[in-house]
């Protein structure tokens, strides 16, 4: 009988997995603090980056250093977006959020994504329009759902959905009021586990038996790329 991996050889591991997640969140910071400034509280979308950065427990100087690079108080990287937009097999729509500093290989690994997994890239605006923007603030199962509800149509949230599979609870908004949703809901005491803006699907597409390989594979290897922040898709695999 094998043997499993060793207690090192599991850290190891995870270090790695930890560091890949450190470089998108910095990544993330860097693109938000260049935009907008290096101000958490007058650029909501650096302070999103820098929450998820906390909630990942990267270090304060690491957060901080990411954000003077950015703002030019020290020397750094310079990142640019790209996004991208193709089909997994069986018609499944999938939208690429990319930070680079070398856009000519993040083309290529993306491509190359793609091709692997029997999906094709497609041209601006091919599948962006199959989803929206919206806000999302999580609240794990055993939350007060009656609660959260009330407090979020007093202030101005879109919807609440109870996911039957897992309990979770989610507030939805507009992208726009997202930020005031979100603090109206924490100083009434209701912090979210998980909030960000973030891209939803208006139709998922099922999924063939014969080609959820594909398609999960597709998804799970452009997750993986360290150029690649955020993969949207539409799919909807079976349980």
């Amino acid at each position: 009988m094998g043997r499993g991996p060793s207690i090192a050889g599991r850290k190891n591991a995870q270090d790695a997995k930890r560091g890949q997640v450190f470089t998108k969140l910095v990544r993330e910071i860097s693109v938000a603090a260049r935009i907008g400034g290096g101000d958490v509280n007058g650029n909501p979308r650096l302070r999103s980056a820098v929450d998820k950065a906390i909630a990942a427990s990267m270090p304060k100087d690491n957060i901080d250093r990411a954000i003077k690079k950015a703002t030019g108080e020290l020397e750094g990287v310079t990142y640019e977006e790209l996004h991208f937009e193709g089909y997994a097999p069986g018609g499944v729509a999938v939208l690429v959020e990319c930070v680079t500093d070398n856009r000519q290989r993040t083309i290529s690994d993306v491509r190359h994504a793609f091709t692997k997994f029997g999906g094709n890239l497609g041209t601006d605006g091919s599948v962006a329009y199959l989803f929206h923007k919206i806000g999302v603030l999580s609240y794990a199962d055993g939350a007060d759902e009656e609660k959260i509800t009330d407090a979020a149509i007093e202030f101005g949230a879109e919807d609440v959905k109870v996911w039957p599979e897992d309990g979770q609870i989610d507030v939805i908004t507009t992208p726009e009021s997202f930020d005031g949703v979100r603090e109206a809901m924490e100083r009434a005491g209701l912090k979210p586990d998980h909030a960000e803006v973030t891209m939803r699907a208006e139709l998922d597409v099922p999924v063939a038996a014969d080609q959820v390989e594909a398609v999960q594979g597709l998804l799970a290897r452009l997750e993986e790329l360290d150029d690649v922040q955020n993969v949207y898709s539409n799919a909807d695999l079976p349980q």
